[in-house]
């Protein structure tokens, strides 16, 4: 088998001889050029058309957001971003995503890391990753972008409706942000369930994304917190490094729930994990369930998803045609438990028909 072309853009000259060796350090992997900035980057694709590009977003001239931008529009190569774990590298990872890239690294110590070494096999995997991608990353990106809800206050009240009897369940990976950019703001604002979200990310990430979701979406989104209730007509994302769980909640004559996180062992690497959620929901949960598996690598949810259905689940997994790695729906599907199959532009309206 060939190997993967990868082309590495990043400011700093340390920064792109500490990747290149841990690239090249894969017998599958092979650097076939550096850039020091976007313009410099945006010839290199051109001349060298790699398979795979890592992408630093902070850069002079024309920085990683820039070059992504124009990388879509004129010569669609996987790219996976490199950012900082800040607020504003948050933001701006999740706007590379909804543009087009495959994925992101966080630099564990800053824009120059000198422990870049600790996440070597994070690396390898995700290039590895996105080198499959390719062939369906021109489709991917003609998904049109949702625009912003400006009539909706910015600070939604979730006016709860009624007893919670009824939960959306939503799990992602890899790909999983821009797909629910397509999912959740479709969900209308006074939906008579309650939404939760695992979407496989690092702590610090969590809580941008459902910022972003909040302002495109009438429907309340928000970062789930400690012993919350949980109330219809409301999304709640797991945050990144926590398991997202369900409680029963005494409510005198009625039964509720609220959120419960834990910093329990990861479950197949994975913290937050969807089949922990799912495995909750199904032993504390008493009401009506749909459970949406999307796009990601791996196989999270396809275990959790035997118990919802013997309580009466419907489980929708997205089509092949749209996931932009077919490891988490391909999983859940292969256990013959799953009602339907769908590409990502039908899962709102397939999940709320069968609410």
């Amino acid at each position: 088998m060939a190997q993967i072309r990868v082309l590495v853009i990043d400011d700093s000259a340390f920064m792109r001889k500490v990747i290149s060796d841990i690239i090249n350090g894969d017998p599958d992997l092979k650097v076939v050029g550096t850039a020091r900035d976007g313009q410099d980057g945006l010839v290199k694709i051109r001349e060298l058309q790699p398979d795979v590009v890592t992408l630093d977003i902070e850069m002079p001239r024309l920085d990683g957001l820039g070059a992504l931008e124009q990388i879509m529009r004129e010569n669609p190569v996987p790219v996976i971003m490199l950012s900082s774990l800040t607020k504003v590298g948050a933001e701006q990872t999740l706007r590379a995503l909804q543009l087009g890239a495959v994925d992101f690294i966080t630099k564990p110590s800053g824009q120059i890391s000198l422990d870049i070494e600790e996440i070597k096999d994070e690396i390898v995997r995700k290039v590895k990753t996105a080198a499959g991608t390719r062939k369906k990353l021109q489709k991917l990106i003609t998904i049109p972008e949702i625009e912003p809800v400006k009539t909706v206050p910015r600070t939604k009240v979730v006016q709860p409706a009624g007893e919670l009897q009824k939960l959306l369940l939503i799990g992602t990976s890899t790909g999983g942000p821009k797909a629910l950019y397509q999912v959740i703001p479709r969900i209308h604002a006074h939906l008579n369930a309650a939404v939760l979200v695992v979407q496989h990310m690092p702590a610090g990430f969590t809580r941008s994304l459902a910022e972003r979701l909040d302002a495109l979406s009438g429907i309340r989104v928000k970062e789930a917190e400690a012993d919350e209730p949980i109330e219809n007509g409301c999304v709640y994302i797991a945050p990144g490094d926590y398991h997202l769980l369900v409680a029963k909640t005494n409510r005198g004559a009625s039964a509720g729930l609220h959120v419960h996180l834990n910093q329990s062992p990861p479950r197949g690497g994975l913290r937050p994990a969807f089949d922990v959620l799912l495995e909750s929901v199904a032993q504390e949960f008493w009401g009506q369930v749909v459970c949406v598996i999307m796009t990601g690598m791996g196989h999270d949810g396809a275990e959790g998803i035997k118990n919802l259905k013997k309580m009466g689940a419907r489980i929708i997994a997205e089509d092949q045609s749209t996931c932009i790695v077919f490891g988490m729906p391909k999983a859940a599907i292969e256990t013959g438990l799953v009602d339907k199959v769908v590409p990502l532009t039908r899962i709102g309206d397939e999940a709320l028909r069968m609410l």
